[in-house]
């Protein structure tokens, strides 16, 4: 076996489609987007068995390696992990992290955690993030199959949007970008959560490809909601949005229009990606939880980012990111 750096996307991209097309923080795109890092190809007699965008973080708590979504394998076999694993440690080791953490998008049962807790990985402190535990709606059947399987109420709120007039507009112009990002800014203040950083990158980067759109939502020409959406392999993303507090059902209607547009471009699912996990009555996204489960669907949740320590430093790391957690209502 050996690893080596993979320069060709679509190899690269290739081997996502093939074995894991969920995996969209391991995409060429978002690679081009955070940088810094290493396109790491695992190779078994010369045959490519697995791949991972590992990105080195530089944090004011400590560098760490990170691989969201990833590794990926065609099989999950334990001599693969094995050999990855070695060689991540001896990586760790040369670029003098404290720790690194994996979240490949694998099922979250007792398997797969006892496999990880065996290379001595534990589960990181922070909450459920990246679309580990997400919301997830089938693509492959009809509008009305999809209408009749909304919660009564968003199937009212839609048709109450288009008597309102409300427009909805879809966007690959980067100049609409600079208002999205103002409104961005007012709704993370607003809800108290940390803005994304890089999201102007993200844009350009994904529109390359065709792989991201803006949706807009107006009333009486104001401009009240928006999500960018990333159309990747097999799935549409509800990644980010804005909007305004108001009474108008607009993100109904836009939610509607990025499923249609989903539709028409054959994916297979809409993952609007993450929710509340059942029974935090008091998580801070129990109210976007109940917005995203009105449209039907399904949980689907993946085995919880797991850190493994490489120096005593890393506790105190583990022990700010768990009181952030908790003080958050996580």
């Amino acid at each position: 076996m050996e690893i080596k750096e993979i320069t060709d996307k679509n190899i690269w991209e290739k081997f996502i489609c093939e074995n894991s097309p969920q995996s969209l923080f391991q995409s060429w795109n978002w690679g081009e987007v955070i940088q810094n890092l290493w396109r790491l190809g695992v190779f078994e007699n010369g045959l490519l068995v697995g791949i991972a965008q590992v990105h080195k973080v530089i944090a004011k708590r400590g560098n760490f390696l990170h691989l969201r979504h990833g590794p990926i394998f065609s099989h999950w076999k334990k001599g693969y992990l094995d050999y990855f694993i070695d060689y991540l440690k001896n990586l760790n080791k040369a670029e003098k992290t404290l720790f690194m953490r994996i979240s490949p998008l694998i099922e979250n049962n007792g398997e797969n955690k006892k496999l990880f807790k065996g290379y001595g990985f534990i589960d990181s402190p922070i909450h459920a993030m990246d679309g580990e535990y997400c919301w997830i709606l089938d693509l492959g059947i009809s509008e009305e199959e999809i209408l009749s399987g909304m919660r009564k109420t968003t199937r009212y709120l839609i048709r109450q949007a288009q008597k309102l007039g409300v427009e909805i507009v879809k966007s690959k112009n980067k100049d609409d970008i600079v208002e999205f990002l103002s409104l961005y800014e007012q709704t993370s203040k607003r809800h108290k959560f940390a803005a994304h950083k890089g999201i102007m990158e993200e844009f350009e980067q994904f529109l390359y490809d065709d792989q991201i759109l803006l949706f807009k939502g107006y009333y009486e020409k104001r401009l009240i909601s928006a999500a960018l959406i990333i159309f990747y392999s097999n799935q549409a993303i509800y990644h980010h949005s804005a909007s305004i507090e108001q009474k108008i059902p607009v993100n109904y209607l836009l939610q509607w229009e990025v499923i249609k547009e989903a539709k028409k471009r054959k994916m297979d699912f809409y993952n609007m990606w993450g929710i509340a996990p059942v029974g935090k009555i008091r998580h801070p996204w129990k109210g976007l939880s109940i917005f995203k489960q009105g449209f039907g669907g399904e949980i689907k949740e993946y085995l919880h980012a797991q850190d493994f320590p490489l120096s005593i430093r890393y506790c105190a790391t583990y022990i700010w990111e768990w009181l952030r957690k908790i003080k958050k209502g996580y």
